[in-house]
């Protein structure tokens, strides 16, 4: 039988670690930390010093195995005492090396009771982090499936459940698995204790039964740290931030829902006989007027205004299929991809309704118009160069002009209310160019207006429904999204 879990320590006798094959400390630690195993109920009782686990550096103890492929390791986690700092660290971890500055990804529940995944995606990169919107957890477990990493959790005697959309960090084989202590103070040694640990070899699940899981989340440009403000198992798309910066609009299976920004339970907006919409609704620039792109009618989407609290739709365009994008500063016209004729091109109405005019005439797919902040362009995405790219053109249609040129599908192109920024999403090139699909690989990105430089600022498991519509906060420094999971 293989000594698996027997570690000689240095004077000759054997330490017993579970599941595990070593453990120790990573990064220079005041402290030498420690590990006690109790084989009688599987409790690991770890203790650390250590400044942080952040930045490209980290300081903790760390029990571990080597493993492959897919897998998961949940523990019932209790951080012992009251703690000096409040950001003292019990985590589930995954690690690429042993190294300080290691790739990482971890499931850490802090002292002041916040969960959250914190990544580092390559050796020597900054630390970022996904913050559940649930505190004080009693279980947690972290599933690495391929390169996506998933967070779940329970509170009580409750289920373990999704707390967090997916973050991604490409793990070469082997890499290690384990537990970590970091008392981020390295003067003082903090004490935490693991319970019914287990680690799991996950098998691969066939795509007819997968279900899907939805997370609503908002990241700040400045840091790209990203919380959860509501996680579903309906799927939930295209999140608009309202005027006022307290709420979130976003689609559900054809109605529309409000939550408040710092969460909470969302409430049903009513939108009378409309309740087929589509994932592309937005809001009046006075924050007054939703608009809305529904098919419940004639079975072809039409686009129609209708209260910011609710009501019943006016409708705007008589043909469809039509499909809103864009609101004009001023609040008097609308932009939209509409169908005419067999071929998809940008259009503009006044918000009123009366006559469309056409903006784009190029062969192939135009869509997605939005209005820059002072009103002098519209953006919009167009497969005319072959690929998916972001151009831009003056509100009358003239002048049309390419943004983006990469080798990525690139869709949904949204300014910022400051006019600094350029957020949209981008496929991988072997999704097609004319196509926007659901459950891929995808980007979120910032364009810089001023220097042209390009940033990725999440990887998603995304794609339709991501971020479809304008989604910034009114401050120009957050953006709101929807990342998917199936499972």
């Amino acid at each position: 039988m293989a000594l698996i879990g027997l570690v000689i320590l240095a004077w000759g006798i054997q330490q017993d670690l579970g599941v595990f094959q070593g453990h120790g400390d990573i990064g220079e630690v005041k402290y030498k930390g420690s590990i006690k195993f109790d084989p009688l109920d599987s409790t690991y009782t770890i203790s650390a010093s250590g400044t942080n686990m952040w930045f490209n550096n980290d300081q903790l103890h760390y029990v571990w195995r080597k493993m492959s492929g897919d897998v998961a390791i949940e523990a019932d986690i209790e951080l012992l005492g009251k703690g000096v700092d409040p950001h003292r660290k019990a985590c589930l971890i995954i690690r690429q090396s042993l190294e300080p500055g290691s790739a990482y990804a971890d499931v850490a529940v802090h002292g002041d009771g916040m969960a959250a995944i914190q990544y580092r995606e390559v050796d020597g990169d900054i630390t970022r982090e996904l913050q559940s919107n649930i505190k004080f957890p009693k279980r947690a477990r972290i599933d690495k499936v391929g390169d996506y990493l998933f967070m779940s959790l329970s509170t009580g005697n409750g289920a373990l459940k999704s707390s967090g959309g997916a973050i991604k960090v490409p793990f070469k084989a082997p890499f290690y698995i384990g537990l970590g202590v970091c008392s981020h103070n390295n003067e003082v040694v903090e004490t935490a204790k693991f319970s019914n640990v287990q680690i799991e070899k996950l098998q691969a699940i066939p795509d007819s039964t997968k279900a899907l899981e939805s997370t609503l989340e908002i990241i700040p440009i400045a840091t790209l740290d990203r919380k959860v403000i509501l996680q579903s198992q309906k799927r939930l798309d295209a999140p608009n931030w309202t005027t006022d910066g307290r709420n979130l609009i976003y689609n559900s299976k054809g109605l529309l829902y409000q939550i408040p920004v710092e969460g909470g339970e969302p409430s049903l907006i009513p939108t009378d006989f409309a309740k087929k919409i589509n994932n592309d609704h937005g809001i009046s620039p006075d924050g007054k007027m939703l608009v809305i792109s529904d098919q419940t009618e004639t079975g072809k989407s039409l686009i129609y205004t209708l209260p910011i609290e609710g009501g019943v739709p006016k409708k705007i365009t008589p043909n469809g299929p039509s499909y809103w994008h864009g609101w004009s500063p001023d609040g008097k016209t609308l932009a939209y991809c509409a169908a005419r004729n067999g071929n998809y091109d940008v259009y503009s109405i006044p918000v009123t309704g009366g006559e469309e005019t056409r903006l784009t005439s190029a062969a192939g797919l135009d869509d997605g118009p939005d209005y820059s902040p002072d009103g002098k362009y519209i953006y919009f995405n167009s497969d005319r160069s072959g690929t998916m790219q972001i151009w831009r053109m003056k509100p009358d249609g003239s002048e049309q002009e390419q943004i983006t040129t990469d080798n990525y599908n690139d869709w949904f192109a949204h300014p910022s209310p400051d006019g600094k920024w350029l957020a949209y999403i981008s496929f991988d090139p072997e999704v097609p160019a004319n196509l926007h699909p659901t459950n891929k690989d995808v980007m979120l990105r910032l364009l810089n207006l001023e220097t042209n430089e390009t940033k990725v600022i999440a990887k998603l498991f995304g794609g339709q429904g991501s971020m479809n519509v304008p989604s910034w906060s009114p401050d120009s420094s957050r953006l709101a999204f929807v990342s998917y999971r199936l499972k």
